[in-house]
Parts: C-alpha cells; structure tokens; sequence
C-alpha cells in the first residue's frame, strides 16, 4: 500500500486498488440478502421445550407420589415394617376388617395423615379422633386404637373413631 502523501489527486482520492476492492465490497453487501430471522418458529420451538419440561417434570411428582402412596400401602400390611412405636393394645385394638376378613387394615403407629389415606383408600370413613395418654409405650400422634376394630367386621362406608397417642 502506498503511504498518504503518495495518494494520486483523483476524484476518489484512491489507488486503483482500494477503489476496485471498495466497489467489490459495495457490490457484495447490496447483492447479499439480508439473513432472516423465523421469530415466529423460534417462539413456539421455545415454547414446546417449555411445555414438554413441565410436563415431564408432572410425570415425575405424580410417579413419585404414586410411589409413594405404593410403598406406604404395602407398608401398613407387612408385619415386618411396623413402626417401632407399637402401643401397649392388642393388635386387634388397632386393626380394622371390612367385609368379614377380606380386607385387613393395621392402623397401629401411623399418624393421623396416614390413618386418613388409608382409610380414604378402604372407603372408610373417619369419625371422631380422641387423644389418651400412652406414656412411654406410644409415640405421641400415632394411632393407639380404633373403634370398631377386630373381631367386628365393618362394611364399605362404614366410620371408623380413631384414638391417638397424646404423649
């Protein structure tokens, strides 16, 4: 390139080769189209992202809830996973029949959220909810004992007085 007091006077005021390569950028930036931007498709593939993040994240709480209530029932029946706060009754005190000895419900150291699924669970309903002092024995808000309970069986619908461990 040549320096500026060597430019030519000419009515550019450059060399040849500036003037032509400033005429092939003109040329390039008015033939090029401009780039376009698809506002509209980049909104709804936002938006779809969106929705299916939601609810793939609905699927997850309700599988986990599902989960949830799954082991809680199976829990309640099996002997082996009996909450260790066990009440100084008799098992029959906290165990409820519905329809003769088909369906068997131990309500003995749930709290009274999980005595309400339950129960809810064996169309049962919930009647009174008492509090007796259980001392050391019971862990205070679990289930100490139920009315009526077994050997008396109870139909579908049927309320059920629940007694709860004060403490």
């Amino acid at each position: 390139m040549t320096s500026h007091d060597a430019r030519p006077s000419s009515r550019t005021g450059y060399t040849p080769f500036e003037e032509e390569l400033v005429n092939a950028m003109n040329a390039f930036a008015n033939s090029a189209d401009a780039p376009t931007v698809d506002t509209v498709g980049i909104v709804r593939k936002t938006r779809r992202k969106r929705v299916t993040a939601i609810a793939g994240l609905a699927a997850a709480l309700i599988v986990a809830g599902g989960g949830t209530a799954l082991a809680t029932a199976v829990s309640n029946g099996s002997e082996a996973s009996r909450p260790a706060a066990a009440t100084t009754a008799t098992d029959d005190a906290t165990t409820v029949l519905v329809n003769g000895s088909t369906i068997k419900r131990e309500f003995a150291g749930l709290d009274l959220d999980f005595a309400k699924q339950l129960l809810m669970k064996s169309q049962l309903k919930l009647g009174t909810v008492g509090k007796v002092d259980c001392g050391k024995n019971g862990k205070p808000g679990s289930v100490h004992s139920v009315d009526p309970h077994s050997p008396k069986t109870v139909s579908i619908g049927a309320t059920i007085n629940l007694t709860l461990c004060a403490g």
